[in-house]
């Protein structure tokens, strides 16, 4: 990536271009984001053929607790005990304790899926583990990560300003990016999707005129601007397609709302990329199902807040009786 940074693709579920983590190459050396636990091994290995030592590896930072980008957070201090990890205050307890967080990934996933995908996660010691909020700025000794709160796919979830490069990753903040298609997909799932903080979060990275952008997946991306454009109007229209449909249909179910989304990435992928969709490989990661469950999620957690604080109407009969009241 130049400037001391280094991309290593963790290949996982055999799929290459999927899954990302980068090694930042400062006097403290510092890996971005951990990988599942099933690429452990060939994180490790790739470390060593960079010539990080067990001894030598400083930090690792991971923009969210999610399995794909930390589940190997506690096998990685393992084998490199200077190491200590930084991740978002909100998701520093879950990396202690992972039991919850692998039991909510089994019900989004399946078990089966779950343990393909990511393997099993090693819980990380409390003293090794530092939590960070918006504004912290992480020391690497020859140069510094600013953090940002970037809620939206996460309530827990960090971008990190790169202050030599001017690089930021952005984790699945402006969700995944297919490099070999040049496709934006967005990465809404459910519990805690927002789609209002998430475009908020858009317009926060871009407010500091990152250099280049590095998502988890995948890869760097080709101009920030057009990034941030091309990322918060999919999230958008993928938004608006489901609330449509469950405005006109409010019991929809997940397979409708997923065979809807299916046909808008379709149309969207062959605009992108001038040829028909694989869409197993499109699907590999964060599919079209997961993303109708956290958008219908979304907008009837959204409606039942916005009927909570509207004004209460009258009734027919409250009516009538006001009306006699005041002799009308």
């Amino acid at each position: 990536m130049g400037d001391g940074i280094t991309a290593i693709d963790t290949v996982m579920a055999g799929e290459r271009e999927l899954n990302a983590v980068y090694l930042i190459a400062a006097s403290e050396p510092t890996l971005i984001e951990a990988g599942p636990g099933a690429d452990h091994r060939r994180i490790v290995s790739a470390l060593d053929r960079l010539d990080v030592t067990p001894d030598a590896l400083a930090h690792i930072v991971v923009t969210h607790i999610h399995m794909d980008h930390a589940g190997g957070v506690g096998a990685l201090l393992e084998r490199y005990p200077r190491a200590r990890v930084w991740v978002h205050e909100i998701g520093a307890p879950h990396l202690v304790d992972p039991d919850r967080l692998v039991a909510s990934t089994s019900r989004t996933y399946g078990e089966e899926r779950m343990r393909a995908l990511y393997g099993t996660m090693v819980a990380s010691p409390a003293d090794r583990v530092r939590g960070v909020g918006a504004g912290d700025v992480i020391d690497l000794g020859d140069r510094s990560l600013t953090v940002m709160h970037t809620p939206g796919h996460a309530s827990h979830h960090v971008a990190l300003h790169d202050d030599r490069s001017g690089a930021m990753w952005t984790g699945e903040a402006i969700g995944s990016y297919l490099p070999w298609a040049d496709c934006y997909r967005p990465a809404l799932p459910p519990p805690e999707v927002d789609v209002e903080r998430a475009l908020a979060s858009i317009a926060a990275m871009r407010s500091r005129g990152p250099t280049a952008l590095l998502t988890s997946h995948y890869g760097p991306v080709p101009d920030p601007d057009t990034a941030f454009d091309r990322a918060a109007d999919r999230i958008s229209a993928w938004s608006a397609a489901v609330g449509a449909a469950l405005t006109r249909a409010p019991d929809e179910s997940d397979d409708e709302l997923r065979a809807m989304l299916e046909g808008l990435a379709r149309r969207e992928f062959e605009a992108d990329a001038h040829r028909p969709i694989d869409l197993e490989r499109y699907d590999a990661l964060g599919s079209i199902r997961m993303n109708a469950q956290g958008l219908a999620r979304y907008w009837r957690k959204r409606w039942e807040r916005e009927a909570e604080t509207a004004p209460a109407q009258p009734s027919a009969a409250s009516r009538s009786a006001a009306s006699n009241a005041d002799g009308s």
